[in-house]
Protein backbone atom coordinates (compact mmCIF):
# COMPACT_ATOMS: atom_id res chain seq x y z
CA UNK A 1 0.00 0.00 0.00
CA UNK A 2 1.80 3.48 -0.98
CA UNK A 3 1.72 6.32 1.22
CA UNK A 4 1.35 9.59 -0.12
CA UNK A 5 1.05 11.74 2.81
CA UNK A 6 4.12 13.42 4.46
CA UNK A 7 2.60 12.35 8.35
CA UNK A 8 1.89 8.86 6.48
CA UNK A 9 5.20 8.57 5.19
CA UNK A 10 6.90 9.43 8.82
CA UNK A 11 4.96 7.19 10.28
CA UNK A 12 5.68 4.18 8.03
CA UNK A 13 9.45 4.99 8.11
CA UNK A 14 8.78 5.05 12.24
CA UNK A 15 7.39 1.76 11.96
CA UNK A 16 9.76 0.50 10.00
CA UNK A 17 12.65 1.62 11.83
CA UNK A 18 10.89 0.17 15.30
CA UNK A 19 10.36 -3.42 13.48
CA UNK A 20 13.56 -3.52 11.56
CA UNK A 21 16.13 -2.59 14.32
CA UNK A 22 15.26 -4.47 17.04
CA UNK A 23 14.50 -7.53 15.36
CA UNK A 24 17.36 -7.54 12.52
CA UNK A 25 20.18 -4.88 12.80
CA UNK A 26 20.47 -5.02 16.52
CA UNK A 27 21.65 -8.70 16.81
CA UNK A 28 24.10 -8.13 14.16
CA UNK A 29 25.61 -5.61 15.58
CA UNK A 30 25.81 -7.03 19.29
CA UNK A 31 28.05 -9.88 17.34
CA UNK A 32 30.20 -7.04 15.30
CA UNK A 33 30.43 -5.63 18.55
CA UNK A 34 31.63 -8.36 20.48
CA UNK A 35 34.03 -9.17 17.88
CA UNK A 36 35.88 -5.66 18.40
CA UNK A 37 35.71 -6.85 22.45
CA UNK A 38 37.75 -8.77 25.12
CA UNK A 39 35.15 -8.66 27.90
CA UNK A 40 31.80 -7.81 28.24
CA UNK A 41 31.00 -5.68 31.52
CA UNK A 42 27.02 -4.32 31.84
CA UNK A 43 25.37 -3.81 29.15
CA UNK A 44 27.58 -3.26 26.69
CA UNK A 45 31.20 -4.40 25.54
CA UNK A 46 34.31 -2.94 26.80
CA UNK A 47 38.67 -3.43 25.88
CA UNK A 48 38.05 -2.48 21.92
CA UNK A 49 40.70 -4.91 20.07
CA UNK A 50 41.01 -6.15 16.64
CA UNK A 51 43.02 -9.12 17.83
CA UNK A 52 40.14 -11.73 17.51
CA UNK A 53 40.17 -11.36 13.34
CA UNK A 54 43.71 -12.20 13.17
CA UNK A 55 42.79 -15.05 14.18
CA UNK A 56 39.59 -15.61 12.43
CA UNK A 57 41.25 -15.00 8.85
CA UNK A 58 44.01 -17.32 9.39
CA UNK A 59 44.94 -20.90 10.73
CA UNK A 60 41.59 -23.09 11.20
CA UNK A 61 39.40 -20.17 10.33
CA UNK A 62 40.95 -19.86 6.95
CA UNK A 63 40.67 -23.26 6.31
CA UNK A 64 36.90 -23.80 7.48
CA UNK A 65 35.99 -20.57 5.50
CA UNK A 66 37.55 -22.29 2.21
CA UNK A 67 35.87 -25.58 2.96
CA UNK A 68 32.42 -23.57 3.43
CA UNK A 69 33.20 -21.86 0.36
CA UNK A 70 33.71 -25.28 -1.89
CA UNK A 71 30.61 -27.30 -0.29
CA UNK A 72 28.22 -24.09 -0.91
CA UNK A 73 29.61 -23.50 -4.64
CA UNK A 74 29.54 -27.28 -5.50
CA UNK A 75 26.26 -27.32 -3.70
CA UNK A 76 24.75 -24.65 -5.38
CA UNK A 77 26.09 -25.56 -8.88
CA UNK A 78 24.78 -29.34 -8.11
CA UNK A 79 21.40 -27.82 -7.11
CA UNK A 80 20.55 -25.23 -9.59
CA UNK A 81 21.24 -28.16 -12.07
CA UNK A 82 19.13 -30.70 -10.74
CA UNK A 83 16.41 -27.99 -9.91
CA UNK A 84 16.35 -26.27 -13.08
CA UNK A 85 16.07 -29.53 -15.01
CA UNK A 86 13.11 -30.76 -12.78
CA UNK A 87 11.63 -27.75 -13.02
CA UNK A 88 11.36 -27.62 -16.81
CA UNK A 89 10.40 -31.12 -16.81
CA UNK A 90 7.37 -30.54 -14.54
CA UNK A 91 6.53 -27.93 -16.39
CA UNK A 92 5.68 -30.17 -19.21
CA UNK A 93 3.80 -32.57 -17.07
CA UNK A 94 -0.03 -32.62 -16.55
CA UNK A 95 -1.06 -31.45 -13.29
CA UNK A 96 -1.00 -34.56 -11.22
CA UNK A 97 2.73 -35.41 -12.14
CA UNK A 98 3.43 -31.71 -11.41
CA UNK A 99 1.92 -32.20 -7.88
CA UNK A 100 3.88 -35.08 -7.39
CA UNK A 101 7.38 -33.78 -8.73
CA UNK A 102 6.48 -30.80 -6.13
CA UNK A 103 5.97 -32.49 -3.57
CA UNK A 104 9.17 -34.95 -3.43
CA UNK A 105 11.53 -31.85 -4.09
CA UNK A 106 9.80 -30.03 -1.31
CA UNK A 107 10.05 -32.88 1.32
CA UNK A 108 13.74 -32.14 2.21
CA UNK A 109 12.48 -28.76 3.61
CA UNK A 110 9.42 -29.52 4.85
CA UNK A 111 11.06 -31.94 7.78
CA UNK A 112 14.03 -30.48 10.39
CA UNK A 113 17.38 -30.36 8.37
CA UNK A 114 18.86 -32.15 11.02
CA UNK A 115 16.69 -35.30 9.89
CA UNK A 116 17.47 -34.98 6.21
CA UNK A 117 21.16 -35.10 8.29
CA UNK A 118 20.35 -38.38 9.87
CA UNK A 119 18.80 -39.76 6.43
CA UNK A 120 21.93 -39.07 4.62
CA UNK A 121 24.11 -40.54 7.09
CA UNK A 122 22.16 -43.76 7.32
CA UNK A 123 21.78 -43.69 3.33
CA UNK A 124 25.74 -43.20 2.59
CA UNK A 125 27.38 -45.08 5.49
CA UNK A 126 27.16 -48.59 4.09
CA UNK A 127 28.84 -49.41 0.52
CA UNK A 128 28.03 -49.86 -2.35
CA UNK A 129 27.79 -45.89 -1.74
CA UNK A 130 30.08 -45.47 1.06
CA UNK A 131 30.33 -41.64 1.74
CA UNK A 132 30.56 -41.26 5.57
CA UNK A 133 34.14 -39.83 6.73
CA UNK A 134 34.20 -37.63 3.22
CA UNK A 135 33.82 -34.44 2.23
CA UNK A 136 31.23 -35.41 -0.47
CA UNK A 137 28.49 -36.94 2.73
CA UNK A 138 28.40 -33.38 3.76
CA UNK A 139 28.09 -31.65 0.33
CA UNK A 140 25.70 -34.24 -0.81
CA UNK A 141 23.50 -33.32 2.16
CA UNK A 142 23.89 -29.40 1.45
CA UNK A 143 22.75 -30.02 -2.12
CA UNK A 144 19.14 -31.81 -0.99
CA UNK A 145 18.51 -28.87 1.45
CA UNK A 146 19.03 -26.52 -0.94
CA UNK A 147 17.77 -27.88 -4.22
CA UNK A 148 14.03 -27.09 -3.40
CA UNK A 149 14.54 -23.46 -3.42
CA UNK A 150 16.38 -23.76 -6.34
CA UNK A 151 13.05 -25.95 -8.08
CA UNK A 152 10.92 -23.33 -6.59
CA UNK A 153 12.59 -20.44 -8.24
CA UNK A 154 12.79 -21.28 -11.38
CA UNK A 155 8.85 -23.26 -11.40
CA UNK A 156 7.63 -19.54 -10.39
CA UNK A 157 9.93 -18.07 -13.45
CA UNK A 158 8.91 -20.59 -15.95
CA UNK A 159 5.01 -19.94 -15.17
CA UNK A 160 5.80 -16.01 -15.90
CA UNK A 161 7.57 -17.15 -19.11
CA UNK A 162 5.65 -15.65 -21.93
CA UNK A 163 5.01 -18.79 -24.52
CA UNK A 164 5.13 -16.47 -27.50
CA UNK A 165 9.04 -16.73 -27.67
CA UNK A 166 9.11 -20.49 -27.95
CA UNK A 167 6.41 -20.58 -30.16
CA UNK A 168 7.61 -18.17 -32.48
CA UNK A 169 10.93 -20.36 -32.74
CA UNK A 170 9.45 -23.12 -33.48
CA UNK A 171 6.89 -21.94 -36.09
CA UNK A 172 10.37 -21.05 -37.58
CA UNK A 173 11.84 -24.21 -37.67
CA UNK A 174 13.54 -23.97 -34.64
CA UNK A 175 14.22 -27.94 -32.51
CA UNK A 176 13.35 -27.91 -29.08
CA UNK A 177 16.75 -28.50 -28.04
CA UNK A 178 17.60 -25.08 -29.83
CA UNK A 179 14.44 -23.69 -27.95
CA UNK A 180 15.74 -24.72 -24.94
CA UNK A 181 18.97 -23.65 -25.03
CA UNK A 182 18.62 -20.19 -26.95
CA UNK A 183 15.53 -19.22 -26.18
CA UNK A 184 13.92 -20.21 -22.97
CA UNK A 185 17.34 -20.72 -20.73
CA UNK A 186 18.52 -16.83 -21.20
CA UNK A 187 15.02 -15.85 -20.33
CA UNK A 188 15.20 -17.41 -17.11
CA UNK A 189 18.98 -16.13 -16.38
CA UNK A 190 18.50 -13.55 -13.62
CA UNK A 191 16.24 -16.11 -11.86
CA UNK A 192 18.96 -18.95 -11.69
CA UNK A 193 21.01 -16.93 -10.87
CA UNK A 194 18.92 -15.79 -8.14
CA UNK A 195 18.11 -18.90 -7.11
CA UNK A 196 22.02 -19.54 -7.17
CA UNK A 197 22.77 -17.04 -5.01
CA UNK A 198 19.96 -17.99 -2.41
CA UNK A 199 21.37 -21.69 -2.59
CA UNK A 200 24.60 -20.47 -1.47
CA UNK A 201 23.61 -18.17 1.04
CA UNK A 202 21.52 -20.89 2.67
CA UNK A 203 24.33 -23.45 2.44
CA UNK A 204 27.11 -21.00 4.22
CA UNK A 205 24.74 -20.80 7.18
CA UNK A 206 23.85 -24.58 6.95
CA UNK A 207 24.52 -26.15 10.85
CA UNK A 208 22.24 -28.91 12.14
CA UNK A 209 22.34 -31.35 9.15
CA UNK A 210 26.77 -30.67 8.88
CA UNK A 211 26.90 -31.30 12.46
CA UNK A 212 26.13 -34.58 11.94
CA UNK A 213 27.70 -35.29 9.01
CA UNK A 214 31.27 -33.72 9.04
CA UNK A 215 34.56 -35.62 8.72
CA UNK A 216 37.49 -34.10 11.20
CA UNK A 217 39.41 -32.97 7.91
CA UNK A 218 36.17 -30.88 6.46
CA UNK A 219 35.00 -28.68 9.09
CA UNK A 220 32.37 -25.86 7.54
CA UNK A 221 32.59 -22.40 8.97
CA UNK A 222 29.09 -22.41 10.87
CA UNK A 223 30.48 -25.55 12.55
CA UNK A 224 33.66 -23.94 13.85
CA UNK A 225 31.73 -21.25 14.87
CA UNK A 226 30.09 -23.36 17.41
CA UNK A 227 32.37 -25.25 18.74
CA UNK A 228 34.56 -21.50 19.72
CA UNK A 229 30.98 -20.51 21.40
CA UNK A 230 30.69 -23.70 22.93
CA UNK A 231 34.17 -23.55 24.44
CA UNK A 232 33.14 -20.13 25.60
CA UNK A 233 35.12 -18.32 22.99
CA UNK A 234 32.26 -16.08 22.51
CA UNK A 235 34.46 -13.25 20.90
CA UNK A 236 36.54 -15.23 18.78
CA UNK A 237 33.01 -16.99 17.42
CA UNK A 238 31.98 -13.39 17.15
CA UNK A 239 35.10 -12.40 14.61
CA UNK A 240 34.53 -15.41 13.02
CA UNK A 241 30.47 -14.62 12.05
CA UNK A 242 31.57 -11.84 11.19
CA UNK A 243 33.62 -12.94 8.31
CA UNK A 244 31.14 -15.33 7.45
CA UNK A 245 28.68 -13.03 7.17
CA UNK A 246 31.36 -10.36 4.94
CA UNK A 247 32.19 -13.24 2.71
CA UNK A 248 28.98 -14.45 2.07
CA UNK A 249 27.23 -10.71 1.64
CA UNK A 250 30.27 -10.01 -0.41
CA UNK A 251 29.31 -13.43 -2.88
CA UNK A 252 25.48 -12.22 -3.04
CA UNK A 253 26.33 -8.57 -4.31
CA UNK A 254 28.44 -10.10 -7.05
CA UNK A 255 25.67 -12.41 -7.95
CA UNK A 256 22.91 -9.70 -7.91
CA UNK A 257 25.62 -7.60 -10.26
CA UNK A 258 25.52 -10.48 -12.85
CA UNK A 259 21.63 -10.98 -12.11
CA UNK A 260 21.45 -7.22 -13.16
CA UNK A 261 23.64 -7.78 -15.86
CA UNK A 262 21.33 -10.51 -17.22
CA UNK A 263 18.39 -8.95 -16.86
CA UNK A 264 19.30 -6.04 -19.55
CA UNK A 265 20.12 -8.56 -21.92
Amino acid sequence: MLVHSRTGKWAAWALFLVLFVPLFALPLLVILAASLSTNWSGAFPSGPTAEHYTSAVRGESLQALTTSLVTAVTASLLALTVGSWAALAAASLKRGGKRVLDALFMLPVAVPSVVVGLAVLVAFSQPPMLLNGTRWIVILAHTVLVTAFAYQSVSAAILRLDPMYEQAAASLGARPSYVLWKVKLPLLLPSLNAAAGLCFALSMGELSATMMLYPPDWMPLPVQIFTATDRGSLFTGSAVAVVLMGTTLLVLLAVSRIRTKASYR
